[in-house]
Order: C-alpha cells, then structure tokens, then sequence
C-alpha cells in the first residue's frame, strides 16, 4: 500500500485557498460584467440582462462562500458540535446552482465538527458524479458517535445524464494519489484527512448506475480497551 501524503499546514491551506478562489472566480467576474454593462450609457439595452446576470452570479458566490465556511472553514457556529439543519440549510443553498436535486434524509442531530464537514465534503464529491443532473440522496444512520454517512448519486439515463465516478476520487480519498495532490484535488484529498481523524472508513464505487459514497465508523480492535481506543 502507497504512503499516505502528509501536507504541510500551509500547503494545505494555501491549496483550499486556491480552490475556493476557483469556486468564486467566475461568478464574481460576471458580476464584475454585469457592473460594467450598467455603467455604460451606450449599453441601457442590455440592462434587463445585466441585472440577470447579477443576481444569478451573487446567488451563486452566495452559495459557493456559505459552503466554504463550512466545509473548510472554522466557522461562526458556537461551540465544537454543528446542529444538522446548519448543515441542510447550506446544502439546499448548493443545490440551488447544482443541475442535481437534493434529498435530504438527515435527521436533526449535533454532529462533532470535523463529522460535519466530512459530511458536506463528502456531499460535493457526491454531486460531482451527476454534473448533467440527477438526484443526490444523503443518509445518515446510526445512534451518536457512531453515525453511517450513506450518499447515492443517480441520473435520469431519459434526459441523456449520466452517473460518473469524479475523476481521480478513490486516490486522493486513500491520501496515497498517483500523482500526487494539487490545488485541483485538494477538496476530495481534504475530505480523506476528515474521514481519517473522525475515523471513519471511507468506501466508494458505482453500481448498477448508480454512485455510492459512504463513511462508516471503524470497528475497533478486538479485545482493545476504552482506554486503549481513546
């Protein structure tokens, strides 16, 4: 078995930098557009579309920030426990300009923080595997401490979608990539260090057309003591 990489501090914030200001870069510049086309009184035509535009991309760098903040982020909710209607209530906010639907199988549980984001970045993984729409289902299961993430990614095949496995994801979840990690495959990498702190036992595949993601608690060791596993 490869290695697992081990980043620096700074490389990894820098590399989860980079992939938010990848997120933002491009509905913050068509606001930047929009602004331009108001400004121009040689433009007035094009001022319906403009304000379209504006709001569509503000909606958009809305959802992007608030999904960050959560998922990368420290974020401002109080205390070390996320409450999952924080968690729903982003997520509906990303799916608002995803082309997938979401369903929301989650019941209202406190959930560790590092669980939390593990779970929102497990979320957009699954959301990567129907770029062209579908359904995205998120489960979770289990009594407390020993929740079951479950996500299943399914396409309509009738409108031409298709169901994919995110390129590279099995790698960079293991932390042992072929070639290694960059700013471009920092977020699924990020999502494999969640799941080793919390854990969690990551497992990943398609079938019968259908994507499915899960993270299930490790079992422990047999005959390990509590204080042994603490």
């Amino acid at each position: 078995m490869a290695d697992i990489i081990e980043l620096k501090a700074t490389d990894l914030a820098a590399m989860l930098c980079s992939r938010v200001c990848h997120d933002l870069i491009n509905p913050v510049g068509a606001i930047g557009n929009g602004l331009e086309v108001l400004a121009d009184p040689n433009q007035t035509a094009m001022a319906e579309g403009a304000h379209e535009l504006i709001a569509n991309s503000a909606k958009h760098a809305r959802a992007k920030l608030e999904f960050a903040r959560l998922a990368y982020g420290a974020s401002s909710t109080a205390g070390t426990d996320f409450d999952t209607r924080e968690c729903e209530r982003v997520a509906r906010l990303l799916f608002e300009v995803e082309k997938a639907d979401l369903d929301w199988q989650v019941p209202l549980i406190l959930l560790p923080k590092h669980k939390a984001k593990l779970l929102m970045n497990m979320l957009l993984i699954a959301s990567m595997a129907v770029p062209r729409g579908g359904v995205v289902k998120v489960e979770v299961t289990g009594p407390a401490g020993e929740e079951v993430f479950t996500f299943t990614s399914t396409s309509d095949p009738e409108k031409r979608q298709k169901t994919l496995m995110p390129s590279g994801a099995e790698g960079l979840l293991s932390g042992a990539p072929e070639d290694g990690v960059d700013a471009r495959g920092i977020q699924p990498f990020y999502t494999g260090i969640l799941a080793r702190m919390t854990d969690m036992e990551l497992k990943i595949g398609i079938e019968n057309e259908a994507f499915r993601f899960s993270a299930t608690p490790k079992a422990k060791v047999e005959g390990e003591t509590p204080a042994a596993a603490a």
